[in-house]
């Protein structure tokens, strides 16, 4: 039996021919080879064909998840337990269940899909009998060693991301505790709205009927999520359902049919838009000009960030610019039309970012006609900047519209380290929500006084509501899934050690709802409630959202009817 194959495919090509020359020289009738793999594209062709295949997946559904993992436990092994390892087993099933199907809620649930099995329950029964047993189940039971050995080691081994462990030991900081002895609620900070306790010490089919009878319909309060994450679940299953039947339709090289425009004519239609509409050969940022305008004592960590995001833009401009006109001449028939073009076409047709623009753009989710409109904006506020390069820090900087946002959090800490010394190791950005938006006058005179640190605007709360009279974060609002937050004063501060400050939940920042690796920095939000809700929420403040921020410009108020901030 050769076990996770998948790591090994060079091996593979190698085993198919010994196999063939076992086969030759007439091996044993009973001979044969098992394999094991995770899913992979990896394993050779001719290998699957000969094989007779089996898969193994979890079912759908949180009370069949749990009724499997319940399961996995033999009765007559269960039934010879103490009754206190037999109650904290079945809080082991809800905590297996809710790692297992978290997955299902996307970013929100994890930054990444992890492979939790029914062999890390098994472990972790293993470690909680020895634990007990040993020490004897009378004496005081060991729940911070259980919550190490259980989420730092069996689950958390599968764990690569930060804020998804953080995630893992939340579940059992809330579960591991003497209350769960009496029968707890296990669903967290539900508020009542729905209930599965977990029973007192009973015989293994009184578990199973508890499970079968007791546990409420499919619901995101299961794993501490607010109803919305279902909405935004279903409604991404139906987009990329979407996506796909767009794809199967016959493509429209030639003749349009009735009203609907060829692929040709899509291509014009959107080079006309980049041309006239964003006009980006003009809006184009002199970046020599300004380097000979900044001299050495005016040029300081400000102006690197705003020097490198008019680089950035400028290259993707060009290559827009070449690409789009190297496509008008191949419709007039001077070029020969390549396969890169022909992509080009397709990804234009589909509404995607092609490609080699995607490598040389910001970090996005956005669909081709949204990035457009978000390039509008960038060069916007880039063009704002020209003028007074030097002032950059006493206007309201848009974060959402630069390319690399950590590195103007960086120049924050930067300039705060030029000014008292410090190393920026012992710096952090700390953040304080104003309660006024970016067109309110009442905020511009307060930005222009200002000494340290630069007044952000464009975050928007993904899992949670932000409360503006009461400056806090707050429950969802009802099919709402994102809240804007008013500008924030972003400065540094120094680190210091072993202080924790109560009422603030300390929210990640993303640049795209796919989160995990366009993480940009920590935030601080105050809260009224225990910030272990916000973090099974899945509360984090996202910069780029396709549709939500687009309306609001520089100095412009947005339409009346985008109050609250939060339904755009």
């Amino acid at each position: 039996m050769l076990q996770n194959v998948h790591l090994m495919p060079a091996f593979l090509t190698e085993m198919i021919k010994r196999m063939d020359a076992y086969a030759a020289e007439g091996s044993h009738p009973n001979f044969r080879v098992f394999l094991t793999s995770d899913p992979t594209t990896s394993i050779p062709i001719e290998l699957l064909q000969r094989s007779i295949k089996l898969t193994n997946e979890p079912p759908a559904g949180f009370k069949a998840n749990m009724s499997r993992a319940f399961a996995s436990f033999r009765k007559d092994d269960f039934e010879e337990k103490d009754s206190k390892i037999k109650t904290i087993l079945f809080g082991l099933v809800y905590f297996h269940t809710v790692m297992s199907e978290r997955k299902k809620f996307g970013p929100k649930g994890f930054n990444m899909v992890y492979p939790f099995s029914e062999g890390d329950l098994s472990c972790s029964a293993i470690i909680l009998t020895n634990y007990l047993e040993g020490g004897g189940a009378a004496g005081k039971i060991p729940w911070n060693d259980l919550k190490y050995l259980i989420g730092e080691i069996m689950y958390g081994g599968h764990i690569v991301n930060g804020f998804d462990l953080i995630i893992c030991m939340t579940y059992l900081d809330l579960l591991l505790v003497d209350g769960l002895l009496d029968e707890a609620e296990l669903f967290p900070f539900a508020d009542n709205k729905v209930s599965f306790k977990c029973p007192v010490a009973a015989n293994y089919e009184k578990y199973v009927e508890h499970i079968e009878t007791e546990l409420p319909a499919e619901t995101p309060l299961a794993f501490g999520l607010h109803p919305n994450a279902e909405i935004a679940f279903l409604t991404t299953q139906c987009v990329n359902l979407f996506n796909i039947l767009v794809e199967l339709q016959p493509k429209s090289g030639g003749a349009g049919e009735g009203d609907q425009p060829t692929t040709v004519e899509l291509a014009q239609g959107f080079s006309a838009r980049i041309f006239d509409e964003v006009q980006v050969e003009t809006q184009r940022l002199p970046l020599e000009e300004l380097r000979q305008r900044l001299l050495d004592d005016q040029r300081g960590p400000y102006q690197n960030v705003y020097l490198q995001e008019c680089e950035l833009i400028n290259t993707l401009i060009n290559l827009l610019i070449v690409d789009l006109k190297d496509l008008e001449l191949a419709f007039k028939g001077e070029l020969t039309m390549t396969g890169y073009m022909e992509k080009l076409m397709e990804a234009i047709e589909l509404n995607r970012i092609p490609t080699e623009w995607a490598k040389k753009s910001w970090k996005t989710s956005r669909a081709l006609s949204s990035w457009v409109d978000n390039l509008k904006q960038r060069l916007e506020q880039l063009n704002l900047w020209k003028d007074e390069p030097t002032l950059i820090n006493k206007t309201i900087c848009f974060l959402n519209r630069l390319y690399k946002p950590n590195s103007f959090m960086t120049a924050i800490k930067q300039v705060c380290a030029q000014k008292t010394g410090q190393g920026l190791n012992r710096l952090y950005i700390q953040t304080d929500v104003t309660k006024r938006f970016h067109w309110e006058p009442e905020l511009q005179a307060q930005v222009a006084k200002v000494e340290e640190g630069c007044y952000c605007f464009g975050f928007l709360l993904e899992g949670a509501s932000w409360d503006r009279n009461g400056n806090s974060i707050e429950e969802s609002i009802p099919k709402q899934q994102y809240s804007a937050l008013p500008v924030v004063w972003c400065k540094a501060l120094l680190i210091q050690e072993g202080k924790e400050e109560k009422g603030v939940f300390k929210a990640p920042v993303y640049m795209t709802t796919a989160r995990f690796t366009s993480y940009v920095f920590m935030s601080q939000l105050r809260t009224r409630q225990p910030a272990e809700k916000w973090v099974l929420a899945g509360a984090a403040l996202i910069l780029d959202v396709e549709g939500v921020s687009d309306a609001f410009y520089p100095g412009q108020k947005p339409p009346e009817d985008s109050e609250p901030a939060s339904k755009k």
